[in-house]
């Protein structure tokens, strides 16, 4: 019954045909695009929740966090190839393996985007608190204007983080009156982030004391099921520094000679992204040292737990890195560089409102052509007259992400973003597979050699990070989930545009449309 409705492929690939584009990036290009896309938000925000996790075991963290990047992006590039249209995963699963898991991806994308700008938005608070307020106006914000309440493993004294709401209704603002990036500003961002942690690397690599990384692995290679602790637990959070490599993939349509561009530049953005963050997290750890914060039984408090933010509150963790809201900027004011690291605080202050943007969009896009598809009430794909922007979906997704910014702290939201995320690739490497047998002839830009193997190990590493996910993590996903399913058992189903015989396949906001009437799939 649920998985009777396959949109076709053929009218999906009519649209993407009207777009066309021109192959003109090599595999060099496309890597310097990746690493573009990759680097910056994750390493700037979550520094701190992955060290009280894993201690200087977060350089392992990273190392397996990108190696199951890497098969995810090959089976996104494959797919994201053939089917070279808006929607991402949701698409890519309508095409392949139905509406009913098709709406499943689409709400689980929501969760991601959503809860991941709320994450980067918690981050910029903390660089505006501490180095725009703090240490260049003086100012000390209250805690209680500073801070999720203690109860969402807030900080001490905690009542809103109000800073995190006024970015994330700011940012809403400016995506409804069509405000984006320009390519030559995002331009201008990257290089800030990248310039920022080189920086950053060529300061503390030098002064590294091999003693601070004694004991490597505090809380062990698996902290236990549902802790979200160890090596492993720490790579399901800081997970989160590589999403963006799925735009690596897309690209895929313009480059040449994919067969060996592709390759070339997923492995190796994401190889340099990872060696990149180790070294970050080595000179971090290095220089002031990078051991979690233990109860009385020797186990790492969770990650924004009450726990942890009661002992953060305690003048002989004042200087401690994960304790640290803004962490790269705290260890070079802490090793003497000050100037500097209020210079790295202001590139994350600059670049972290972009990226924010970007979640944004790519958030109510997912929700507007799901809107067009009539699994969820036309008004949200409503397009404003003048503006020419969805506006009230990013509305009540602003309203939404400004909400979780305020109230929870980074770690936790970016444990629950990861939930989404990892299940949304999950599927794409199973779409892949089921594509390859229902469809052999379409044609792939791009073909991952070895599908036998490099997807199921997509799927797998997907599955072994979500279940080393905190177990509050973990539990927000089928609740989520359960909930989505409610919404489509008693209306996206009924007033799917494909169950009523009707395929509408849009590719922009305000672009063109390939509607084709079909005889509609029986019930």
């Amino acid at each position: 019954m649920f998985l009777d409705r396959v949109k076709p492929l053929d009218a999906i690939l009519a649209a993407a045909e009207k777009k066309s584009l021109k192959r003109s990036l090599g595999g060099l290009q496309l890597m310097l695009f990746g690493i573009g896309c990759i680097i910056g938000t994750g390493i700037f925000v979550l520094t701190a929740a992955g060290a009280q996790k894993a201690g200087p075991g977060l350089m392992l963290a990273f190392a397996i966090a990108g190696m199951i990047c890497v098969v995810a992006a090959l089976c996104y590039a494959e797919i994201a190839s053939t089917i070279p249209v808006s929607g991402s995963a949701y698409t890519y699963t309508y095409a392949t393996m139905g509406e009913f898991l098709a709406w499943t991806v689409g709400w689980a994308l929501v969760l991601e985007y959503a809860i991941a700008a709320s994450a980067v938005s918690v981050g910029w608070s903390g660089y505006f608190v501490g180095t725009i307020l703090g240490e260049t106006f003086g100012i000390v914000l209250p805690a209680s204007l500073s801070g999720g309440p203690l109860a969402l493993g807030g900080v001490e004294g905690g009542l809103i983080n109000l800073p995190a709401l006024a970015i994330a209704l700011l940012v809403t603002v400016l995506l409804m009156i069509g405000t984006s990036e320009s390519a030559k500003v995002n331009a201008i961002l990257v290089t800030i982030k990248v310039s920022a942690l080189t920086i950053f690397i060529a300061l503390t690599l030098p002064q590294v004391d091999p003693e601070k990384f004694n004991p490597f692995l505090p809380a062990g290679v698996f902290g236990g099921w549902g802790s979200g602790l160890g090596a492993v637990g720490a790579a399901a959070t800081i997970f989160f520094a590589y999403v963006g490599f799925d735009a690596v993939s897309t690209a895929a349509e313009e480059t040449k000679n994919p067969q060996r561009n592709v390759p070339v530049g997923l492995v190796g953005s994401l190889l340099f992204c990872t060696l990149f963050y180790i070294a970050v997290a080595a000179g971090a750890i290095g220089n002031i040292g990078g051991q979690p914060i233990t109860g009385p039984d020797g186990i790492p408090f969770p990650a924004g737990s009450e726990e942890l933010a009661r002992q953060c509150a305690l003048p002989a963790y004042s200087a401690a890195l994960v304790c640290s809201d803004e962490a790269l900027a705290h260890v070079l004011r802490e090793i003497g560089w000050s100037g500097v690291g209020n210079a790295l605080g202001y590139a994350a202050f600059l670049a972290l409102p972009s990226v924010i943007l970007v979640l944004l969009f790519a958030q109510t896009r997912i929700f507007f052509v799901m809107s067009r598809d009539g699994l969820l009430p036309e008004i949200l794909s409503k397009v404003h007259p003048r503006w020419q922007t969805p506006y009230v979906v990013t509305a009540v997704t602003g309203m939404a992400v400004a909400l979780a910014a305020a109230f929870f702290p980074v770690g936790q939201l970016a444990d629950i973003a990861n939930a989404g995320t990892l299940y949304a690739f999950a599927l794409v490497a199973i779409a892949v597979m089921v594509l390859r047998r229902t469809r052999p002839d379409v044609k792939r830009h791009f073909r991952v050699q070895g599908l036998w193997f490099v997807a199921p190990a997509a799927v797998s590493g997907c599955l072994f990070l979500f279940f080393n996910l905190p177990l509050e993590a973990m539990i927000v996903l089928p609740l989520w989930s359960f909930v989505g399913i409610a919404i489509y058992l008693g209306y996206g189903r009924r007033r799917s545009h494909l169950g009523r015989g009707i395929i509408e396949v849009v590719d922009d906001v305000a672009g063109d449309e390939t509607l084709i009437p079909i005889h509609p799939p029986r019930s």
